[in-house]
């Protein structure tokens, strides 16, 4: 993976293996949400969060709303990239938009729109975002277009 730099669009690449397809070999529709649980924890990660910290400052963070469109599907072995933008936040959450795309082409396979709540580890109550979040999310969210 390129390293990235804050406020770059980010993309991990992941390549489809066997486990992640059925018997026709095409993916399982869970499994894209795997590839974008990825994506955002990467796309955290090469902003120099550390999750482990915020586990021991009794931080977890959770999804709690997802909206997915498949629009066209991915095969064994096929290579691709998934991104993960920060699109807004608020106190306790912060929504991600996220694709799928084919690496070669940049053909859109899923589209998705994922809002992850911020929550207390050791209660799963709802928890204020911490400061270097919400920092990092105002340095870096982009607001979308919601004139449909």
């Amino acid at each position: 993976m390129a390293d990235q730099s804050p406020g770059a669009s980010f993309e991990l690449p992941v390549r489809v293996y066997i486990e992640d397809t059925d018997a026709g070999g095409i993916v399982f529709h869970a499994k894209y949400l795997h590839y974008m649980e990825r994506a955002r924890t990467e796309w955290v990660r090469s902003c120099g969060v550390s999750l482990r910290a915020g586990l021991a400052d009794n931080i977890s963070y959770v999804v709690q709303r997802l909206t997915l469109h498949y629009a066209v599907p991915a095969k064994l072995d096929d290579e691709l990239l998934v991104t993960a933008e920060p699109v807004n936040f608020g106190r306790v959450w912060m929504d991600f938009r996220q694709r799928v795309l084919r690496a070669g082409d940049r053909t859109l396979l899923c589209d998705g729109q994922v809002r992850v709540a911020c929550v207390a580890l050791d209660s799963g109550r709802p928890r204020r975002l911490p400061d270097s979040m919400q920092a990092l999310l105002a340095d870096n969210a982009r607001p979308e277009n919601t004139n449909n």
